[in-house]
């Protein structure tokens, strides 16, 4: 049957097919709408079909394919929008069948990281990932077929046989092998400023989650935190009620008086069927995750669809190869159905926990970062140490890196009480002392 949304409006008509293989084709659907919207468009109607297998041709019936053609027209749509990946002889088949562009769910996700990208890496990152997808439906691009002639040089056509198609998917492997080789530079600059960060000492956190699940929120409420509510704003990453508003990795330094500093990273936020080309492509934006020490896990509790965006998180993270790295789950925007006197609610569990805040509200913000640390305590020591003061040094990295907990100024030195991480407690055994 045909839903009719919005007659005002004439852009995107959404197509899903129900197989059983999606168990909420309406939250599918739902999803493929604001994916719709994030990239600028206006749905104006949607038509779902349920078939016990897809068809290799068309991917819907024919028949559906005539009603959907029909109601478009009717509704003076200017594409069809399909909720999941078709195969180039479908999208060259529906493209013939429907008389309009067709665009299926994997080119409108990429399409929106094209629009949303900034930096150098997240522009080659999404370039290397549409090239990728273009390249097996350069057909259904063509109409027709010319001929081409004379040329010289890395494109010359190989012969009067050549078609423009053969010269587009050449020049498109030729592009995609020199965006790879610049990506794989831009991805040593980032190891080394990795690299830099570990050697530092300071524990890696990285936010991870479903799209507009408010991990740039959170990010920014704790940097306004740890800062007592005076974050410089330079240092604050965009937060926007929008998928993929945000696409670069940030990473930031929490430092809250009387705690151990960390650095906090915000990676891209996942989606459900994100094309694996994405993945792939942002492989190494996304090992900010893989290597981090906790994972913090921010899901939309007032979502109803929270769990399902939770298995979602799961499989992507097991796909990155970071299942096994610790993680808290942040059930972000609790406020919204819990009454804000209750919270934060906070859940332990063997291999984690859960707790419950309000990024926006900044409720619970102190919670977690007490419970971060108690998650991280086995990867810390209390120790007293007496350095001599011709090792000033070693003072100031004990004090940059750990929390001071006493001072005390002797004949022989400097004698401090330190929380610091194991790793600097067995570097610096030497200057150990009794308290």
């Amino acid at each position: 049957m045909i839903e009719l949304q919005n007659e005002a409006s004439t852009k995107a008509f959404l197509v899903g097919l129900d197989t059983g293989a999606i168990e909420d084709m309406d939250y599918a659907l739902a999803e493929l709408g604001a994916l719709a919207e994030a990239a600028g468009m206006v749905v104006v109607g949607q038509s779902v079909q349920r078939l016990p297998v897809m068809n290799k041709a068309l991917y819907i019936g024919s028949g559906k394919t005539e009603e959907i053609k029909l109601a478009a027209r009717e509704l003076q749509a200017d594409m069809i929008l399909f909720d999941d990946s078709l195969s180039p002889s479908q999208l060259r088949n529906l493209q013939d069948e429907l008389e309009l562009p067709v665009m299926d769910r994997s080119i409108l996700i990429l399409n929106i990281f094209a629009g949303r990208a900034v930096t150098r890496e997240a522009k080659l990152q999404v370039e290397v990932a549409r090239l990728q997808y273009m390249l097996p439906r350069l057909a259904g691009l063509h109409k027709a077929l010319s001929r081409q002639g004379g040329g010289s040089g890395a494109m010359s056509n190989k012969g009067a046989g050549e078609t423009k198609l053969e010269l587009d998917r050449r020049y498109l492997e030729q592009r995609l092998t020199a965006l790879k080789r610049e990506l794989k530079t831009v991805a040593r600059e980032r190891e080394t400023q990795r690299k830099a960060r570990s050697k530092s000492g300071k524990l890696r956190i990285a936010l991870v989650g479903y799209t507009n699940a408010g991990k740039s929120t959170l990010m920014n409420a704790l940097l306004d935190y740890a800062a007592d509510g005076s974050a410089d704003t330079e240092k604050k990453v965009m937060e926007k009620d929008m998928l993929f508003a945000t696409l670069d990795t940030t990473v930031r330094e929490i430092a809250r008086e009387g705690h151990n500093p960390f650095l906090l990273s915000d990676t891209v936020g996942f989606v459900s069927r994100l094309p694996h080309m994405l993945v792939e492509a942002f492989h190494s934006t996304l090992e900010e995750a893989m290597e981090a020490d906790l994972l913090l896990q921010v899901v939309d509790a007032s979502d109803e669809h929270a769990k399902e965006q939770m298995e979602v998180t799961a499989r992507t993270l097991k796909e990155l190869g970071a299942e096994k790295i610790p993680m808290v789950v942040v059930m972000n925007k609790s406020d919204l159905v819990r009454d804000p006197a209750t919270l934060p609610i906070l859940k332990k569990e063997e291999h984690g926990g859960m707790i419950y805040l309000s990024a926006k509200q900044k409720i619970g913000l102190e919670e977690l970062l007490d419970y971060i640390e108690e998650v991280l305590s086995d990867g810390f020591a209390t120790e007293t140490f007496l350095i001599p003061f011709t090792e000033g040094q070693v003072v100031d990295y004990l004090t940059r890196e750990g929390t001071v907990l006493s001072t005390e100024y002797l004949a022989e030195g400097t004698k401090l009480q330190v929380k610091c991480k194991i790793a600097d407690r067995d570097r610096y055994q030497a200057y150990i002392c009794e308290s």
